[in-house]
Formats: structure tokens, C-alpha cells, sequence
């Protein structure tokens, strides 16, 4: 449903039809988006700084004043099963969505962003209004900006759209996970690969473990070439094109996983050269050298990111929502240098447990 308004929202408010909402700042070269997660709902913009007015007001608009008409509601459940096709179509997607349903089972956590045809085509504006009521909370919204804009131009511009909108604090309390049992699947696909995920749940995003697990997984499965998984699986065997792991922290729970795609004959020598790696960094203490290259890697792959205003401005607007703060890089960097080599050996023996992990095969 989250995903279904994130889409809807677009379509018309009291005094734009959805032409006039996607032409308003495209008109001037601007662009506006949005994205869903399992836990978020992020409306956003990238603009020239003299359009900065029409721009909050449009966010404004969008949010506080859609009218969700049912023509375009009808037309827009087809783009999302469309989308939703899209997905099953690819296997190297769809195997993260069927992992987390695999490992949170029925809580609300492992559900599918995308939805179900026949669950979108039943939607109606009053499960939207009612959702909203229940979900979209004013204590849980942040507004952000990143840019060349003063800061009393925000504050005023923040005022003017932002002021006469009803308080509506959050009542209800989050359904928490708390029953893993780790388990073991294969669906057979008409694919020309086999897809793999092994994974456990993690460190929700307040556990102070969360910035040593972060370095693991860039250890083990990170952006860089030569993270372990990719030299044992890519460069030294051919195993696989692609090989990652991924940590994703939610509010009282998280997922670490490894994903990889390779041949079918290839399947079984992969997961154990990845076991493998998960036994070196459960056994053997990271060196000195090892640990601070580790760490600059990290330190400088955040710096590469932030050259990016927008990656910049989702990443302060995320920490607000969830911390109500925002480290400076140099802190980030002190708390990536403060993790220590036994702390990193705790964590790979907590995280990576044989008998805890997870495994889904598309084969």
C-alpha cells in the first residue's frame, strides 16, 4: 500500500492534474522522484536554486493535498503490476524480496514492496485515506535541503507551505521481529543461471555493532573488486559474474546476505568457497595492515559518495528520521577507525554462525 500511494500521489491534488505536477519543475529543468522502502516513504527533488519556491510548494501540494482520482488510480494499479512483472522477470532481483520472505516469515517486515496483482487491484481510495491516517505521521516526517539556499530562506519558505498542517503523532507501536528460524529452500526456475542467497538476520539500525558490521560486509562482499567473495568466486575460479553481500539495518531487526549468479554445475563449489570465507573471517583476526586498509577503503568510498548533493541530502534526511541528528564525516571516520580486529572476530562469529544462516537457490 506504502508503494501504491508513493505512486498515486503524482496523479492529481485539489488544484494540479497530474500533467501539471510532472511539468512543474520539468518545465525548468528539475526532476522529482520517489522511492519506497520497508520502512520509508521519500518524495524528492533535484532543482535550480531560484526554483526553490515552486518546488517546496509542489512537495507541499503532492503530499498534503492528493486527491487520488479513481480514473488514474485504475490506470496506475496496471503500471505496478507491470512493474511487478518486471520483477518476476528477473531472477537476480526477485531472489532478495523471496529471501526476506523466507526469513521473517509472516511478519509485517518480510512482505514484498511491490504487492500482489490481485491485492493492487483491490485497492481503493478509502484503503488509501484510512492508510495514510494510520501510517503517515507528522512527528515521523523530515524535511531536508541540501544546496546553496540560506538557512532563514528555508525556515520562511518551510513556514509559508508547511504551517497550517494538522498535528498527527504516532499512537501505535511497530509489530517486532523476534522469532528467526534460520531455513533452507530451492525453487526451481527457467532460468539459464543458478541464483544464490545466504544470509541471517543482523543488527537492527541502534545496535552500536552496526558500523563494525558495516565494515564486514565491505570486507566480505563490498563495492570494491577486491572484497573476498569477488576473488574467490569471480577472479580466482570464474565462478560468477556478479557476487555481494549486503547489510540492510530496519528499525528492530536487519539482514546481512551474500547474493552470487553462476552456472547450474557451478552451484555447490560456490557456496562452499563462500562458507569458506565466512570460516576465515570467524577464525582468523584481521592483521594490522589488513584492518587499516579495510577501514581507508571504507573511509574513502563514503567520501566518493558525498560528491553527490542528492546521495548527500537521502543519507542526512534518513539519519534525522532516525537518529533526529547527523554525523559530520570526520565522525563517521572515528567510528569506523575505533572498530577493533576483536570486535570485527565477534561479529563475523555472531552474524555468519553456520547454523544460523539462511539459503535460497533459484536453480
Amino acid at each position: 500500500m506504502a508503494h501504491f500511494i508513493e505512486h498515486v500521489m503524482f496523479k492529481g491534488t485539489k488544484k494540479r492534474k497530474a500533467y501539471h505536477i510532472l511539468s512543474r519543475l520539468e518545465d525548468v529543468g528539475g526532476e522529482l522522484n520517489a522511492y519506497t522502502t520497508k520502512e520509508e516513504t521519500c518524495i524528492y527533488a533535484s532543482f535550480l536554486k531560484n526554483d526553490y519556491d515552486r518546488t517546496v510548494e509542489l512537495i507541499r501540494d503532492i503530499v498534503f493535498n492528493s486527491t487520488f482520482p479513481e480514473k488514474e488510480l485504475n490506470r496506475e494499479k496496471e503500471v505496478i503490476i507491470d512493474e511487478i512483472n518486471a520483477c518476476q522477470d528477473n531472477p537476480a532481483e526477485l531472489i532478495f524480496d523471496d529471501f526476506e520472505e523466507l526469513i521473517f516469515q509472516d511478519n509485517p517486515i518480510g512482505r514484498n514492496i511491490l504487492g500482489h496483482p490481485g491485492t493492487i487491484r483491490n485497492f481503493t481510495k478509502n484503503h488509501i485515506h484510512s492508510f495514510i491516517r494510520g501510517n503517515y505521521h507528522t512527528n515521523q516526517m523530515v524535511f531536508c535541503s541540501v544546496g546553496d539556499i540560506p538557512t532563514k530562506r528555508i525556515k520562511n519558505l518551510f513556514e509559508r507551505y508547511f504551517s497550517d498542517i494538522l498535528s498527527n503523532t504516532r499512537q501505535k507501536s511497530m509489530i517486532k521481529f523476534e522469532s528467526y528460524q534460520p531455513g533452507k529452500k530451492t525453487v526451481r526456475k527457467n532460468t539459464f543461471q543458478s541464483h544464490c542467497i545466504i544470509g541471517n538476520i543482523a543488527y537492527n539500525v541502534k545496535d552500536q555493532r552496526r558500523t563494525g558490521l558495516y565494515l564486514l560486509n565491505n570486507i566480505l562482499g563490498g563495492q570494491g573488486l577486491n572484497s573476498r567473495l569477488n576473488l574467490a568466486l569471480r577472479e580466482k575460479n570464474g565462478y560468477a559474474y556478479n557476487v555481494e553481500s549486503n547489510y540492510s539495518p530496519y528499525f528492530d531487526t536487519g539482514v546481512l546476505s551474500i547474493y552470487f549468479g553462476t552456472d547450474k554445475e557451478n552451484i555447490n563449489k560456490s557456496i562452499r568457497l563462500a562458507c569458506r570465507e565466512f570460516d576465515r573471517l570467524k577464525n582468523k583476526r584481521l592483521g594490522i595492515l589488513q584492518m587499516s586498509r579495510a577501514k581507508r577503503q571504507m573511509i574513502g568510498q563514503l567520501a566518493r559518495s558525498a560528491e553527490s548533493n542528492e546521495n548527500v541530502m537521502l543519507n542526512m534526511a534518513k539519519s534525522y528520521l532516525i537518529y533526529d541528528k547527523v554525523d559530520s564525516a570526520e565522525e563517521v571516520n572515528r567510528k569506523i577507525e575505533a572498530v577493533t580486529t576483536s570486535q570485527l572476530l565477534d561479529i563475523a562469529n555472531d552474524i555468519l554462525d553456520t547454523k544460523m544462516l539462511s539459503t535460497l537457490i533459484f536453480q
